[in-house]
Order: C-alpha cells, then sequence, then structure tokens
C-alpha cells in the first residue's frame, strides 16, 4: 500500500476500512473528536451513535457473536472510556472478538487529573488481550492492525487502543502493513497433540459423554463436531453457549448441564467414564461441586486455549489447538482405532440415558389462569417462529428458562451474557446481532429488572429501524436474586421486589416503538401475534408472568451436579 500523508484520526479510520469493519457503535467526545471528525468523510464505515458506551460493547459483542467478525466500538476519555469496561469484561470472559478505540487526553497532560482523564489501559489490562497506549503516531498502522489480529485469532477476545487527542491530530506517512509479527504471539498453538492417547481413550469408553462449550462457536467448528459426534456416538451435552453447536434436535443431543441443566444430562455426565470436552472451561456453573465432579471420568480436554487445559479438572489427555483443524485430525484417529480394535458397545449406556431423559424431562405446571407461565411463552414465541429467529437475552430467570425451553437448531442462535452474566445485556445485542444479520428474525427474551439497564438505547433501535421484537417476562422482580432468597435466605425478600415501574407499553409509546401487554394467558396469542407481524420498527411487549415461578432443575452453589432442586 503506498505511502500517504494523513493524521492519526484520519489513519484510524482507514486501518478500520482496510480491517473491512462496516459497523461501529459508540458516542463522541472531546478527546476522540478528530476520529468522529474524519469517519465523517467515510463512504465505507456506518457508526451508530448510542445513548450509553456500554450499549455499544454489547451491540460489538452482539454483531461478532452472530457474524464471527470482530465487533467494534468506541468511547471518548474518562467516563466515555469507563463505560465500555462492562461490555470488554464480558466479552473477555466470553471470548468474543472486539476493538475498543477510546481517546485520551493529550499526551502532556497524562497523569495530571486533567480533565475526563483515566486510565483506560491499566482500567482494562485485566480484561483484555492486549491493550496500547499509542505514543507514536508513526506507530498506529501497527498497532491496528496487531489489535485486529490478537482480537480475532487463537482464543479470540477483546483489546483496547487508547489514542490521546494530540496523537489523533499528529501527522504521519500512512502505510497500512499487511502482516504482523508479535513476539510471544504466535497462535495457534504448535504442538503434537496426543491423538493416539486420546483415540485409544474413546475406543475403550463405555459411558463417553461429548461436552461442547462456546470454543465450538468461536471455532465455527459446527461441521466438524457433527461429524465427530456421530463417529463416537456419545450424548452430547452443551454449556449456555454452546447451545446449536449440535442441533438440540439431534438425537444424541441432551442439550445444557450444569446449575440449571436438564437432570438427563447431569446424570449422564456425573455418571460418565470418559469427558470429550471441545472448546470448553469446566467454569463452576457446569461442574457444581468441583472435587465431586464426573468421580468416574478420564477426560480429553481439546481447547485453543492451553491455559484452560487443566486448570480446573485435569486432562487425562490434552490437545491444544484450533478446534476446526484438529477435531477432524482426532475424529480421522478415531476411525482408524475403531477399525483396528473394535469398540465398546454404547448401547447400554445409550439406552441408560434415555431412560432418565424419559423419567426426568424438563416440565412446568400450568396453575390457573392468573399468571402467565415463562416457560410457556418460550415454547409458543419458539412454535410460531418455527425456531428460526435469532434469540438475545438479558441475565435473570428469564436467561434460564430461554436458555432451556428454546430449542436452538442453527449455529450463533443464541446469543447472551454466559461468563460474566450481565444485565441489560439483551437490548444491546439485539440490535448488533440484527445490524450483523439484516435479513434475519431477531427476538430478545429479557426479564423487567434486566431490561432497565440499557432502556435507554430504544432510540437507537428506532432511529436504525429495526424490526428487533423484546419479549420482557416481567415478575415485577429482580428474579433470580429472588430464586436465592426463596430458596436459601428464609424468603427474606430484600430489595428485589420492583415497582410496577415505569409503564412499558408507555415507555414504547414514547420512543416511538409499539408496546403490548399481555396480562393473562388469554391475553397471551394475540399479542404474541401482533408482535411478530410488525415490521414498523421495534416491539416491547410486556408479559406478566407468575412471579413466584423459579428455574428447575437447580443445582445448589457448591452442591454435587447430580444433587438438584426439583421445585416440586
Amino acid at each position: 500500500m503506498a505511502r500517504e500523508k494523513m493524521t492519526g484520526a484520519q489513519a484510524v479510520v482507514r486501518a478500520l476500512e482496510a480491517e473491512g469493519v462496516d459497523w461501529l457503535f459508540g458516542v463522541p467526545g472531546g478527546a476522540i473528536l478528530p476520529i468522529y471528525d474524519a469517519l465523517f468523510d467515510s463512504k465505507k464505515l456506518k457508526h451508530v451513535l448510542v445513548r450509553h458506551e456500554q450499549t455499544g460493547a454489547h451491540a460489538a459483542e452482539g454483531y461478532a457473536h452472530a457474524t464471527g467478525k470482530v465487533g467494534v466500538c468506541f468511547g471518548t476519555s474518562g467516563p466515555g472510556a469507563t463505560n465500555l469496561v462492562t461490555g470488554i469484561a464480558d466479552a473477555y470472559l466470553d471470548s468474543v472478538p472486539m476493538v475498543a478505540i477510546t481517546g485520551n487526553v493529550s499526551s502532556a497532560l497524562i497523569g495530571s487529573d486533567a480533565f475526563q482523564e483515566a486510565d483506560i489501559t491499566g482500567i482494562t489490562m485485566p480484561i483484555t488481550k492486549h491493550n496500547w497506549l499509542v505514543t507514536d503516531v508513526k506507530d498506529l498502522p501497527r498497532i491496528l492492525k496487531e489489535a485486529f489480529y490478537i482480537a480475532r485469532t487463537g482464543r479470540p477476545g477483546p483489546v483496547l487502543v487508547d489514542i490521546p487527542k494530540d496523537i489523533q491530530n499528529a501527522e504521519l506517512e500512512f502505510e497500512y502493513p499487511e502482516t504482523v509479527n508479535i513476539p510471544g504471539y504466535h497462535p495457534p498453538v504448535r504442538e503434537e497433540p496426543r491423538l493416539k492417547d486420546a483415540a485409544a481413550l474413546i475406543r475403550a469408553s463405555s459411558r463417553p459423554i461429548i461436552y461442547l462449550g462456546g470454543g465450538v462457536r468461536t471455532a465455527s467448528a459446527y461441521e466438524e463436531v457433527a461429524q465427530f459426534a456421530e463417529l463416537v456416538g456419545a450424548p452430547v451435552v452443551t454449556t449456555v453457549h454452546g447451545k446449536g453447536a449440535l442441533p438440540e434436535t439431534h438425537p444424541q443431543c441432551l442439550g445444557m448441564f450444569g446449575m440449571h441443566g436438564a437432570r438427563f444430562a447431569n446424570y449422564a455426565v456425573q455418571d460418565s467414564d470418559l469427558i470429550i470436552a471441545l472448546g470448553a472451561r469446566f467454569d463452576d456453573r457446569v461442574t457444581g461441586k468441583l472435587s465431586t465432579f464426573a468421580p468416574e471420568a478420564k477426560v480429553v480436554h481439546l481447547d485453543v486455549d492451553p491455559a484452560e487445559i487443566s486448570k480446573l479438572v485435569t486432562a487425562t489427555v490434552p490437545l491444544v489447538g484450533d478446534l476446526k483443524l484438529l477435531l477432524p485430525q482426532l475424529t480421522a484417529e478415531v476411525r482408524k482405532a475403531f477399525a483396528a480394535s473394535g469398540r465398546a458397545d454404547l448401547a447400554p449406556w445409550v439406552k441408560k440415558v434415555a431412560d432418565w431423559r424419559e423419567k426426568h424431562p424438563l416440565h412446568y405446571a400450568v396453575q390457573g389462569d392468573e399468571f402467565i407461565e415463562p416457560q410457556h411463552v418460550i415454547r409458543r414465541i419458539w412454535e410460531k417462529t418455527q425456531g428460526k429467529a435469532l434469540v438475545t437475552t438479558g441475565v435473570g430467570k428469564h436467561q434460564m428458562f430461554a436458555a432451556q425451553y428454546w430449542t436452538t437448531t442453527q449455529p450463533r442462535q443464541f446469543i447472551t451474557s454466559g461468563g460474566l452474566g450481565t444485565m441489560g445485556f439483551c437490548l444491546p445485542a439485539a440490535i448488533g446481532v440484527q445490524l450483523g444479520k439484516p435479513d434475519a428474525l431477531v427476538i430478545g427474551i429479557d426479564g423487567d429488572g434486566s431490561f432497565q439497564m440499557t432502556l435507554q438505547d430504544l432510540a437507537t433501535a428506532v432511529d436504525l429501524k429495526l424490526n428487533i421484537k423484546i419479549f420482557i417476562l416481567n415478575n415485577l422482580f429482580l428474579g433470580m436474586v429472588h430464586q436465592w432468597q426463596d430458596l436459601f435466605y428464609e424468603k427474606r425478600l430484600a430489595e428485589t421486589p420492583l415497582s410496577d415501574l415505569p409503564d412499558l407499553v408507555k415507555l414504547a409509546d414514547a420512543y416511538s416503538c409499539l408496546g403490548l401487554r399481555a396480562r393473562k394467558p388469554s391475553e397471551l396469542e394475540d399479542v404474541l401475534d401482533r408482535a411478530l407481524a410488525h415490521k414498523g420498527g421495534p416491539v416491547i411487549v410486556d408479559i406478566r408472568t407468575r412471579p413466584d415461578a423459579h428455574v428447575y432443575p437447580m443445582v445448589p452453589a457448591g452442591a454435587p451436579l447430580n444433587d438438584m432442586i426439583d421445585g416440586e
């Protein structure tokens, strides 16, 4: 690329164009104004003016979740940058590729407690794969190239580039690098994988289980997973981010396991003699009490991040590498092992799991006609959309109801905040998803508490004329905390009841959205049909659900995975 004289701000815009970025999310401010001024001339980049920087970060996450591309968000110095922190932390824990670009005060003022100064590189160091404070405008092209490379390679994640205002205004001879050379960063990890050892364990196992995590999504290894799973023939369980890694309609798929997973899925994991973990990290929400987790199981653990191997559960055979590249090699090795030495008979194991599944299905009771059951809402939306919508959620009971009762059949279809558990994720993520997938039907499942964390960006959705549908399961509680208080704190409901404010239908009208409400079961069908048929922008649906409808099964914190509360 030929050298061209321009400002640092113009170099940022040119780099974003070179990286193929289409959508940006942010709020302008004094310290990042030169970049916004340069952005004004771009014919390729489309900027979304959000009403809060946290929304911008979550929208960038939603876009990245849905498309597999790098999400990009902007923030100015001080509060603009710190407002991005929750979204950056969320992306870090969920391995979402993101580049956050912040403006800072001029270099001469850094460290002087200048107006709207914050040490954003120091603040975000623990929650980014890497970050940079640009001190020389000549470094900008290299740094931006590195930022996108690091965000999308290996285990994806967020990075941050902080650019002082004087660096944005300074001039350079711009040339965008074609490659990167980062000492010490060479993904994918190059190791000789122990494929034969893993294949030997799989061949000998009579009670194997395949455990799929969010790494399948980040590697886009869906076909490879299906081929492996069908060869092995083992039951398959997933995390909340693993939903869709194998269609939940597949006969081998047991769906989600863990704290709010199905009883039969948890039983299968606990009774297995081999766990084949693919792109998963054995977090506490799936293992329950770690010392009691799958006590008879050996572990084959395949992950791109060597730091996750044996971090919590010791891997009998570790396999470090890119899932999309390494899993087909393991499949081939297992096929050879089966051909050469035969395989264990899985029929008794498959029957045992099927018996558990028949005896302990997910279920809920319809109790009268006063309240709408939240599980029923999820199932009816799924049925009316034929399960083809892209779904985002907030965080709370509604999230777990959605995870349990939305049968996910496609990759990148169920998009939620997992590791950080961020309330308010639903609406911003839906905005990013809809922009990334403009022809898709995008549905949000939110709670009344979660929705109020970021509702101001209804204005953004209206400005963009997005036909997203946000269904709020409104129980007038901070629901998940209410459940814990009900079960473990002697029903002492400290600060979890919510007042019936705002009026969500009037709020929708104030934002020029369609607002609908269903207070009782007899009103639900018509409201859902009207919401799904609406094409004139966002829809907000206030659905009054049973206040005491809790999420079951539930593994209490610190309990073994098979020690579940049913609520019966």
